[in-house]
C-alpha cells in the first residue's frame, strides 16, 4: 500500500521567530515525533539569504524536505496577486494532503480528477476588528486573500473557539467546517532559579540589577503598548520596577516608543527585541509579573508560557485570552490603564496573592500540550485523508 504524502507549508517556520513561525515549528516537531504511516513533506518558500536560521525543523525517514527557488515575497505576488494557477505540487511533489498553517493557500492541482483535501490555520480575525492596527496594504492584502482561501479550503483550524465563532460569524464558514486546535507549552517552559543563567540572560539583554514587569510579542499597535506604558508611569513612581517589552519590531511601532518619552519614562521601559527562544524561560521566570495587554489575539502562547514558568499573570479580557486564561489571571478590559495600573501595584504589594496567581497558572498551563495538539491535528488528517 502506498504512503500517503502529506504536505506542510513550513515557511513560517524557517523566516519567523516567534509566533507562527513558533507554531508551525512546535507542531510539526510534535507531529512528526508520534509518527504515523505518513509521509511528511515540510515545504518552504526560500528564505532571505542573511535570515537567522531558526532551530531546525525535524528529519527522519518519514521526513522530506522542499524548498522553492522563489522566496515568500514572489510566491505572494504569482499565487495571490497575480492569482497564476502555479499549483503547490509544481514544488513539493506528488501530495496527498496539504496543510498550510498560515492564513493562505495556494493552488492546488488535481481539480478535474478531484482536489486533494486542503487544511488551513487561520490564527485570528484582527484585520478585520482592528483594521486601524494594521498597514492599509497589509489590510487590504488579507481581506481579499485569507477569505479566498478559507471558501476553497477543506477545513479549517481555529486557535481557539473565539476564532471559530468569528470565522462561522462574520463570513458565514459552516460551524462543521471549523475544528478548534489549541497551541502547546514546550515543556522547556518552567522555572529557572540557576542563578547564573538568570544572570547571564539579564547581561545579554542588558536589564540591569532592577526588578521588573514583562511583557512579550511583537511590536504592533494591535499589542496595545501604549496604553500599557500610560498604566505603568504611576507604577513607576511608587515602584523599583522597570517595564520590559520583548518582540521584534512589527509594523506601526513608532507611537510606542514615543509614548515612553511623553510618559518620561526613558529608561524605564526596555523594548529588549526579540529573544532568542532559548532565553525566554529565564526571561519569564525572573519577571514579578507577566502582563499582557493585548486588544485582540487569536490565542496568546505568551500566557501560557509565563504561567508554566511560574509568573503571575495580568491579561486583557479580549477576544479568545479568557478562554486560554482561565481562572488563572488577573482580567481586565484592555482600555482601562487605571484598573491596569491598580491591578499591577495590588500585586506587587501582596506576595500571598501572587503565590496563589501562580499555583492556578502551572495546573492551566498543564492542559496545553503540541503533543495533546499533534494527536488531535493527527487524526484530522485521518479524517480528511478518508
Amino acid at each position: 500500500m502506498e504512503i500517503k504524502r502529506i504536505g506542510i507549508d513550513v515557511t513560517a517556520a524557517v523566516t519567523q521567530g516567534g509566533g507562527i513561525g513558533r507554531y508551525t515549528r512546535e507542531l510539526v516537531r510534535a507531529l512528526t515525533q508520534i509518527g504515523g504511516k505518513y509521509h511528511y513533506l515540510l515545504f518552504s518558500a526560500r528564505p532571505p539569504a542573511a535570515l537567522p536560521v531558526p532551530d531546525p525543523l525535524p528529519t527522519g525517514p518519514n521526513i522530506s524536505h522542499r524548498q522553492a527557488l522563489l522566496n515568500e515575497q514572489w510566491l505572494y505576488r504569482l499565487w495571490y496577486r497575480l492569482r497564476l494557477p502555479l499549483p503547490v505540487q509544481w514544488l513539493a511533489g506528488r501530495l496527498d494532503l496539504f496543510h498550510s498553517p498560515d492564513f493562505v493557500l495556494p493552488p492546488i492541482s488535481g481539480r478535474i480528477r478531484g482536489r486533494i483535501p486542503t487544511l488551513l490555520t487561520v490564527h485570528d480575525l484582527s484585520f478585520v476588528h482592528y483594521p486601524e492596527t494594521f498597514t492599509p496594504a497589509l489590510v487590504n492584502y488579507l481581506n481579499r486573500v485569507v477569505p479566498w482561501s478559507v471558501r476553497r479550503a477543506s477545513h479549517i483550524l481555529a486557535d481557539s473557539q473565539a476564532t471559530k465563532d468569528d470565522l462561522v460569524r462574520l463570513w458565514q464558514t459552516p460551524t462543521e467546517k471549523v475544528t478548534v486546535l489549541y497551541s502547546g507549552v514546550g515543556r522547556e517552559f518552567r522555572p529557572v532559579t540557576e542563578g547564573k543563567q538568570l544572570a547571564a540572560v539579564r547581561k545579554k539583554y542588558e536589564l540591569g540589577p532592577a526588578p521588573y514587569l514583562l511583557s512579550v510579542s511583537t511590536l504592533q499597535p494591535r499589542k496595545n503598548y501604549q496604553m500599557l506604558i500610560r498604566a505603568f508611569r504611576p507604577v513607576a513612581d511608587t515602584q523599583p520596577h522597570n517595564l520590559v517589552i520583548a518582540g521584534g519590531k512589527g509594523w506601526l511601532y513608532e507611537e510606542m516608543l514615543a509614548e515612553v518619552k511623553a510618559q518620561g519614562l526613558d529608561g524605564r521601559v526596555k523594548f529588549i527585541g526579540f529573544v532568542e527562544d532559548a532565553d525566554l524561560p529565564a526571561l519569564y521566570s525572573d519577571a514579578n509579573l507577566f502582563v499582557f495587554p493585548s486588544l485582540y489575539e487569536g490565542f496568546g502562547l505568551p500566557l501560557l508560557e509565563a504561567m508554566a514558568c511560574g509568573v503571575p499573570v495580568v491579561t486583557s479580557n479580549a477576544s479568545c485570552l479568557p478562554e486560554v486564561a482561565g481562572e488563572a489571571a488577573v482580567q481586565l478590559s484592555p482600555h482601562e490603564p487605571a484598573a491596569w495600573t491598580g491591578a499591577m501595584v495590588r500585586l506587587l504589594g501582596n506576595p500571598t496573592q501572587r503565590a496563589k496567581l501562580v499555583a492556578a497558572g502551572f495546573l492551566q498551563a498543564r492542559q496545553f500540550t503540541w503533543h495533546k495538539a499533534a494527536r488531535q491535528l493527527l487524526e484530522i488528517y485521518r479524517r480528511l485523508l478518508g
